[in-house]
């Protein structure tokens, strides 16, 4: 559960601010998108393979 203390003097506006940024680190709402439809695991294999083939071409080649 989140807790953000309002301080005195701190408009609504600045605590519900932080409040939005605590809860997207949470991950909350990417874990919840990431379930609401199933992945077979040679689907979700296939991509993370992709994902390493692309930072490895971006990332890895540090000589040009």
């Amino acid at each position: 559960m989140l807790l953000i203390s309002i301080k005195e003097n701190e408009s609504i506006d600045k605590a519900l601010k932080r409040f939005k940024k605590k809860f997207e680190k949470t991950g909350v709402v990417k874990e919840l998108r990431r379930r609401s439809a199933f992945e077979k695991p040679s689907v979700s294999r296939r991509t993370e393979l992709i994902r390493a083939a692309y930072k490895q071409k971006m990332y890895g080649n540090s000589n040009n």
